[in-house]
């Protein structure tokens, strides 16, 4: 099994429009770096009734994101590892059983490539907050991603191993999203 390590970028905010701000810094980021395939990132907002929803998302095209899973990859698969029941925007993530595969598939990859530990310290991190801004991106992009992060209350980074092609495999399975 051939994976990649990726860095997950956990960022705890007062508000979503910090947070907001932040994911507009790292997606400038990757732009003038000519890495826009290189990351993917989600901005979540706590509800009033404790539940988390998507409030902006941007994920790869060319990995397990746009071109495979009608948008999804592994910044939304962990957001719904941490938080079953998340909402995109006013609806709920998953509304169809294909749905449902393809995101168990991104979560369970999320989630395998993280330890038991870290996964239950990044969702207790982001509990503390209104807002959070996730970023997965490759190693090599760690330190210039926590700098464009720099209006987190809070900021945590962990490691996850994943293997793309092995991802994309289990999306294929699904059959959502391809092209």
């Amino acid at each position: 099994m051939a994976t990649d390590t990726f860095l997950v970028h956990v960022g705890v905010y007062p508000s979503v429009a910090l947070a907001n701000d932040d994911y507009g810094l790292v997606r400038d980021l990757f732009a003038e770096a000519d890495l826009v395939d290189a990351y993917d990132a989600a901005v979540v907002e706590r509800q009033p009734d404790g539940t988390v929803a998507i409030v902006q998302r941007y994920e790869t095209p060319t990995r397990a994101g746009g071109v495979l899973g009608g948008g999804l990859g592994l910044a939304t698969g962990l957001v719904v590892a941490l938080f079953p029941f998340a909402a995109i925007g006013g609806g709920l993530l998953v509304t169809t059983t294909a749905g449902g595969a393809l995101l168990g598939a991104l979560a369970g990859h999320a989630a395998a490539g993280l330890s038991r530990r870290d996964l239950m310290e990044l969702g207790e991190h982001l509990d503390t907050g209104q807002a959070g801004l996730i970023v997965v991106a490759g190693s090599a992009m760690g330190a210039p991603v926590e700098q464009a992060m720099k209006r987190a209350a809070k900021l945590e980074v962990r490691p996850l191993r994943a293997d793309p092609a092995q991802i994309k495999q289990d999306v294929a399975a699904t059959g959502v999203g391809m092209a």
